[in-house]
């Protein structure tokens, strides 16, 4: 008779004295948990020391550990880390026993956004103590992110006014139907019976017509605010206050009116319309700076304006400012040129490699030869640097260097679209995704 292994599933055993024993040496667990001990984490305990009633709250390293640790391994969902907290070892073990709800995990997420953006800085800080970033290489690109949000869900301010008028109408005909109906049933049956419920189709019909009409005023307020700033020759702050980086503005006229095809999502209203290669989503603009030597972000911004132009003087600023310098070669594709781009660079001390215009696969330009010609403009001086072996060989290296960051956050993390709705919100968990990049490539490198 074959002889198995010993399996007893519902044999009481006595499992390890100490719970780190469950996993195996170097799992990411354990950097998380070492990782989380060494940030300064003094704004969030501040939040909860303020107030001393009330059930005391959960430890917040441990709730920042299981954020953390579940951003790494693409659970994101509050109800999926409270369930992972009970099934998962790796998460009863950053949990330490304990398994709070997914409202407190949401609520946390929420509460704390403003501190993300401080802790990517600080987890980046201990990638460069590691020596995994060189700063010799770094590649700036976007990628469209989905909101949690429909682009169906989404209205054009022309279509707002027609959709309004004509659900006015509705209503008043239905209200006109409805005291007909109600006259005639009073000289009927006599004026005592209860008939204070709303006819179904008046309810829908009230609903949405306060719905439009509330995005439609958003939206004009919105383009009013922004034809005031630009009458002042000052710059609408966006959600969440002043900032560097670009911010969508509603397409207007002179009066400060919506353009017709301005939109508004009735579901993440401050998502935009982003076009993608496999056609538009309603989403942000995601940027990321990554260096070289080992896929790290050494800077990181969400917008909802779409084009990427206007972000890369910012990017690279943060680049400098996270880092403590610039990089000595700075690559990014076609969509960043602009002259003032170029000058800027040069000003923050990093060489610029910038296509100036997309090339077809398999075109093989000739290189230039000779002196640079007088006369050149910024773009033709740019363009025949990338033609040179030298300008060639720099730019080619961007493909390899940020497009598989993007593929390793959507592919292997599954990382698609945000949970969190809102520009503040949906900022707070790209850099909890950023973050959390950076702690996978910490891991690979000191396991």
């Amino acid at each position: 008779m074959k002889t198995y292994r010993p399996y007893s599933p519902r044999q009481s055993q006595l499992l390890p004295a100490s719970p780190l024993e469950w996993l195996p040496e170097g799992h990411l667990a354990f950097l998380v948990l070492d990782v989380v001990e060494q940030l300064d984490l003094r704004p969030v305990f501040a939040h909860y020391e303020r107030e001393e009633r009330g059930y005391p709250p959960h430890h917040p390293q441990m709730m920042m550990a299981l954020l953390l640790y579940g951003y790494c391994v693409g659970v994101r969902s509050s109800r999926q880390v409270e369930r992972r907290t009970h099934e998962d070892v790796a998460f009863r073990v950053i949990a330490g026993g304990t398994h709070p709800d997914h409202s407190s995990i949401a609520r946390f997420r929420t509460t704390h956004q403003a501190v993300f953006e401080k802790l990517f800085v600080q987890v980046l800080r201990l990638c460069q103590k590691a020596g995994l970033v060189r700063l010799g290489h770094v590649a700036l690109d976007g990628t469209k992110m989905k909101a949690n949000a429909s682009k169906h869900k989404a209205m054009s301010y022309e279509r707002m006014q027609k959709r309004e008028a004509e659900l006015s109408d509705t209503v008043k005909a239905i209200l006109a139907e409805a005291e007909l109906v109600d006259a005639e049933e009073d000289a009927k049956y006599g004026k005592e019976r209860r008939g204070d419920e709303l006819p179904e189709e008046l309810r829908r019909a009230e609903s949405r017509l306060e719905r439009i009409r509330a995005a439609k005023a958003e939206l004009e307020a919105e383009a009013k605010a922004a034809q005031e700033a630009e009458d002042a020759g000052q710059d609408e702050p966006p959600p969440g206050g002043k900032t560097e980086l670009p911010v969508h503005r509603v397409r207007h006229d002179a009066e400060g009116k919506p353009a017709s095809k301005a939109q508004r999502n009735f579901t993440d209203a401050e998502s935009r319309i982003q076009k993608t290669n496999d056609g538009f989503v309603q989403g942000y603009n995601a940027q990321i700076a990554v260096d070289e030597g080992n896929q790290i972000i050494v800077a990181q911004a969400l917008t909802n304006q779409p084009p990427d132009v206007e972000h890369f003087e910012p990017m690279l600023a943060r680049v400098v400012e996270n880092c403590g310098e610039a990089p000595k070669r700075t690559t990014a594709d076609a969509g960043y040129f602009s002259e003032r781009n170029v000058a800027a660079a040069e000003a923050l001390g990093t060489e610029a490699f910038i296509a100036t215009d997309r090339k077809r696969h398999g075109d093989v330009p000739e290189r230039p030869r000779g002196r640079v010609p007088d006369g050149l403009t910024v773009r033709e001086r740019m363009a025949r640097k990338l033609l040179t072996a030298r300008g060639a060989a720099s730019y080619a290296r961007r493909k390899a260097v940020v497009e598989p960051v993007f593929g390793q956050v959507k592919q292997a993390r599954g990382i698609r679209q945000f949970l969190m709705r809102g520009l503040v919100k949906a900022q707070a968990e790209w850099a909890l995704v950023c973050i959390t990049h950076n702690l996978l490539k910490l891991h690979r490198q000191v396991t």
